[in-house]
């Protein structure tokens, strides 16, 4: 068995793995990026209502920047599929995973900040600075701790168990594997 790659706890080698966690990334960035299209559609067509002229300077400001962290998180977010493409059939996908991986968590967190801003600009100018700001503090802290502190907390809760260990089960119930 000299010649064979060495198998994981799912039985796969080491490229069935990196495979099986591009199309995983693959799946979980289609989901955000149908939330980074969206916002950056409304925010381009912001521009364009006549209500746009009556934005204070802080509000225009609010705006540039929130459209500015939308195309950043865009990018960040189609870039492992760009990465692919160009590397395709080049022997490197555990690094795409591995840098592709580390462009969604980057896409996240600028995701997080621009909605962040979308939702202050728009809590502002429908009832005020105040309102605006608060409302964006709360959507950050959402933010962060569904998409930092929950996983965190999850993956503290997973410590001292094998990978690939399946949660325990209650006793005397039969658990069904589909």
């Amino acid at each position: 068995m000299s010649g064979e790659s060495p198998r994981t706890a799912r039985n796969e080698t080491p490229l069935e793995r990196a495979d099986r966690n591009f199309a995983e990334l693959l799946q979980e960035l289609r989901v955000t990026q149908t939330g980074v299209q969206i916002l950056f559609a409304f925010l381009l067509t912001l521009a364009f209502t006549p209500r746009f002229a009556a934005l204070d300077s802080y509000q225009r400001g609010m705006y540039v920047g929130t459209l500015l962290l939308s195309v950043v998180a865009a990018v960040l977010l189609t870039a492992p599929a760009a990465l692919h493409r160009t590397l395709f059939q080049q022997g490197a996908k555990a690094r795409i995973v591995a840098v592709s991986s580390r462009l969604a968590r980057l896409g996240l967190a600028v995701l997080a900040l621009a909605l962040t801003c979308s939702v202050s600009l728009v809590v502002d100018v429908v009832h005020g600075r105040p309102e605006g700001l608060a409302a964006g503090a709360f959507t950050l802290l959402v933010c962060a701790g569904l998409w930092g502190l929950l996983p965190h907390l999850v993956r503290r809760g997973l410590s001292g168990r094998p990978p690939e260990q399946p949660a325990a089960t209650h006793p005397g119930r039969r658990v069904r594997h589909r």
